[in-house]
């Protein structure tokens, strides 16, 4: 109740977050740090609730190039048992008086030489079954590759907002009073423009008795720039009608609060446009800094040079 009593009722609550007011109906923060829900999906199966499509399509570079290898390992190996239970006399080309070892290992190599469509033709197949297992594997290698083409295509062209987000939110000075700050950055050679900034604030207060989720939109001084090529400096000026105007230092410690971040912006080269979210707990929220300069003129004035490492940097000040 004296949480309640300490946000600025000037400031209008907002319904249309899209998360509920039920906040024992919430475990840990609403957004993750990279952008994607906190949200546990659970009572349905787990191959109907999950899109392997978009599961391929966001996965890291090096877990699915990883798939993909294993994938192409084990699927050969399974077909070279195969050959080899068959009998390893009806592939023309392996010599019956090598090794076991040996065997099997022609046998490995002529399964990605027929998954592949390769081919070289130093070891074909006699008999019927041999024949149909490889021509069955070609068909699935076929398949396999346009799969993993597909694939390849919808990573490389998937829209994606490449923006860095400051670690921390700062509470800066800012003209006679205090401002929220949240910095980003386009890191890539991107031409972003028409950008647009929302900012929406979470807490959980005892209202009646119970915890209740309070949602405000946080008005910008700019929530709209026209070309994001440099460091974007998001600001919330803490006056009279923002629900913080009246919250100190160790207000921010105590109460369980949450602010998310939505960017939406013109991508010139995917001729799209593209959306990239963030969030910040109270706990890194930092009260008393100011974020120091990302760019400068270069040393003959040609070009301003923007220093993606100093995205994070800031000093630390005192005020009131």
């Amino acid at each position: 109740m004296a949480l309640l009593k300490k946000i600025n009722h000037k400031a209008q609550t907002d319904k249309n977050s899209g998360f509920g007011a039920n906040a024992n109906s919430y475990g840990g923060r609403f957004v993750n740090k990279d952008g994607t829900p906190n949200i546990e999906k659970r009572g349905m199966h787990f191959f109907r609730r999950i899109s392997w499509y978009h599961t391929m399509i966001d996965m890291p570079n090096w877990k699915f190039m990883s798939i993909l290898f294993i994938f192409y390992i084990v699927l050969n190996f399974i077909f070279a048992v195969i050959y080899y239970a068959i009998g390893i006399e009806h592939l023309d080309g392996i010599e019956q008086s090598q090794s076991v070892l040996t065997q099997f290992g022609q046998a490995y190599f002529f399964s990605a030489q027929t998954f592949t469509t390769v081919g070289y033709g130093h070891i074909s197949p006699t008999g019927f079954l041999t024949s149909a297992l490889s021509a069955a594997e070609a068909l699935i290698g076929l398949l396999s590759f346009a799969i993993a083409t597909g694939l390849f295509f919808g990573r490389f062209s998937k829209p994606t907002a490449f923006l860095k987000f400051s670690d921390n939110a700062l509470i800066s000075p800012y003209g006679k009073n205090k401002g929220l700050m949240i910095r980003l950055v386009p890191f890539k050679n991107t031409n972003f423009t028409d950008a647009t900034a929302k900012i929406t604030l979470v807490m959980s207060v005892e209202e009646n008795g119970e915890q209740t989720n309070k949602f405000y939109s946080l008005e910008l001084e700019l929530d709209k720039i026209n070309a994001l090529s440099l460091s974007w400096t998001l600001v919330h000026p803490i006056t009279e009608n923002s629900p913080l105007y009246n919250f100190t230092k160790d207000d921010f410690k105590k109460i369980h609060g949450e602010i998310f971040v939505f960017i939406t912006t013109f991508d010139n080269m995917y001729s799209n446009t593209v959306a990239a979210r963030t969030s910040y707990t109270f706990n890194e929220i930092i009260y008393g800094a100011k974020f120091e300069t990302m760019y400068n003129r270069s040393k003959d004035s040609s070009k301003t040079i923007l220093h993606l490492d100093k995205l994070n940097k800031f000093s630390n000040i005192k005020f009131d």
